[in-house]
């Protein structure tokens, strides 16, 4: 089978001078380090708040913020199907919401944990929006207060994501994950 120009036009994100190739499947995203997924994420575009609803299926791609040798575990224990993060779950409140709402799912599907409200706001990774994870809520741990989650659209239906650590002087890009509406 061979691809069109327009089918090979359509798969890549213009970056600057560069050009990402973005793969059609959430588990291509894991052979991606973490500069291409960096650009990625810059070229992707701003979903709005109703684009993510529901259950969709994540992974974790790469730590940015770790020792080398936590990376390297972390990363081979995120390609099986022991690590305990599934995924998120959305919901808008309403078709032309500004905000939502979700959750995250570990272990199982009926396992959730960590409460966050969704919105559009400038990102931290550069001049553009990006739709905004923010777990600082009552119902969260301390711990889990502190993270701030962004999110863009890679393709209809995949999309990238960069968690941060806010600290008292800044916040730190930690990992990226992706998440993927069930087919």
């Amino acid at each position: 089978m061979t691809t069109s120009a327009n089918e090979l036009a359509s798969t890549e994100l213009a970056v600057g001078a560069t050009r990402a190739v973005v793969p059609s499947r959430l588990d291509d995203l894991l052979r991606t380090d973490a500069a291409t997924l960096g650009r990625l994420y810059a070229g992707a575009r701003t979903p709005r708040v109703a684009d993510l609803t529901g259950d969709l299926r994540g992974r974790m791609l790469a730590l940015v913020a770790a020792p080398r040798w936590l990376f390297w575990w972390v990363s081979l224990w995120a390609r099986t199907k022991s690590f305990p993060w599934l995924g998120k779950s959305f919901r808008a409140d309403g078709l032309d919401a500004a905000r939502g709402t979700g959750i995250n799912r570990v272990f199982n599907d009926h396992t959730r944990w960590f409460r966050f409200d969704t919105f559009i706001a400038p990102s931290r990774a550069g001049a553009f929006d990006a739709f905004q994870l923010d777990y600082d809520n009552a119902d969260n741990p301390f711990f889990i207060r502190a993270i701030k989650d962004e999110v863009r659209e890679l393709r209809p239906g995949l999309y990238l994501g960069q968690a941060y650590l806010k600290t008292k002087r800044r916040e730190i890009l930690v990992l990226y994950f992706g998440l993927e509406q069930p087919v």
